[in-house]
């Protein structure tokens, strides 16, 4: 599906939220939020580590860009709707064509958690997945004792499916992880 097929993809909206694509400008705050989120979303994301900077962000933007481009992933950074700031990122990826499916991720910097955020983005990304998309299927990955973002996924109408062992690598070793999914009526 080509970027002008998707149309408004470029842009999503929820109570207090706007999701889009990151720019470049986004690298610093990016950034920012990253190393402010070391101890909590660092500790089941290990992308979100001390060292990471500017470049890192530009790096993983330019992956993002890739990911639209060729239809495997819609990454978005969350953006508080009045302020304009950074407070998170979500996204479809690992799409599926064939079997019209997908993981749905989502991160939320430490100074906003607790605050719903998650929980407002994720019906719009499974509106994006089952609408434009035209997905049946879509899952939330969970390393087993993230208990954040389980309580995200349970709250959002998710289905608790199983523990699958060894299903996501985290600082290196392979851990179990619940798998949760949203399906098509």
């Amino acid at each position: 599906m080509t970027e002008q097929a998707l149309g408004d993809l470029q842009q999503l909206h929820v109570p207090g939220l706007l999701l889009r694509p990151f720019v470049d400008s986004d690298a610093p705050a990016f950034a920012g939020a990253a190393l402010e989120s070391v101890d909590t979303v660092g500790r089941w994301m290990p992308w979100c580590h001390a060292g990471f900077g500017a470049e890192t962000a530009l790096a993983w933007f330019a992956t993002c860009r890739s990911g639209r481009e060729d239809g495997s992933a819609y990454e978005f950074g969350v953006f508080d709707a009045v302020s304009g700031d950074l407070v998170g990122g979500v996204g479809l990826n690992l799409i599926n064509t064939q079997h019209r499916y997908c993981n749905l991720g989502y991160w939320v910097r430490q100074s906003r958690q607790g605050q719903g955020i998650a929980a407002r983005c994720v019906p719009a990304l499974t509106q994006l997945a089952f609408g434009a998309l035209a997905l049946h299927r879509v899952e939330i990955v969970v390393a087993v004792g993230n208990t954040a973002s389980e309580r995200v996924a349970l709250k959002c109408g998710a289905t608790f499916e199983a523990v699958v062992r060894k299903r996501l690598l985290l600082h290196g070793a392979p851990v179990s992880a619940s798998v949760f999914s949203i399906v098509t009526p």
